[in-house]
């Protein structure tokens, strides 16, 4: 098994933009926001499962599957929201475990949204929290997807608090006032520990 970093953050924090800056020094990246996506793609047997609980119209008319109304659904009822965590978690869990072992490089960033919540952090040699104030969190995530800051506010009030998640670390990456040449600089160091860490 490859060594692997577990990167987390809440929402807005600038988990993308580090898993981007480690890609860049040639390290694999798994991504299990990609991976969910993957497995509900047109085709997959997953989407018939999904469209037969929850009724033909949460399938668009391409075979995609509709993200928009499947949000409000599980976000209005819990049940539904545990039905499919328990049909996709497995199989997101399973192809993140294949592609860490497949990774070619001297370790890999396994980039987890809910890494603390889903208790995923026993995937991972190391877990690196990118933080953020929520201040941070809600004026990027507002400018990021164009929303409004109680509908940030709620997707935050299903994640990890940040203690949780500093309590899971053991790499803190803090991004509240950093430039890009700062959290360049930043990455550089992580990565030099990470390579001395996996042996490589």
């Amino acid at each position: 098994m490859t060594y692997t970093v577990g990167v987390t953050g809440g929402i807005g924090s600038g988990k993308s933009t580090v898993a981007n800056l480690f890609a860049e020094l040639g390290i694999v990246i798994v991504d299990a926001d990609v991976i969910a996506r993957e497995v509900v793609a047109p085709g997959e047997p997953v989407l018939d499962a999904i469209g037969a609980y929850f009724g033909p119209e949460v399938i668009a008319a391409d075979g995609s599957l509709n993200r928009a109304l499947m949000r409000e659904r599980i976000f209005e009822n819990t049940a539904y929201r545990h039905w499919l965590e328990a049909l996709l978690h497995p199989l997101i869990r399973e192809r993140m475990l294949v592609e860490c072992q497949n990774a070619r490089s001297a370790y890999c960033l396994l980039v987890v949204p809910l890494l603390v919540e889903n208790r995923l952090t026993d995937l991972c040699d190391r877990v690196l929290v990118v933080d953020a104030s929520a201040e941070v969190q809600i004026a990027r995530s507002v400018r990021r997807d164009n929303s409004n800051a109680a509908q940030i506010k709620a997707i935050m009030a299903t994640q990890a608090s940040r203690e949780q998640r500093l309590n899971a670390a053991d790499d803190v990456l803090d991004n509240n006032d950093r430039d890009l040449t700062q959290i360049k600089a930043a990455v550089l160091q992580l990565h030099k520990q990470y390579l001395e860490l996996s042996g490589a």
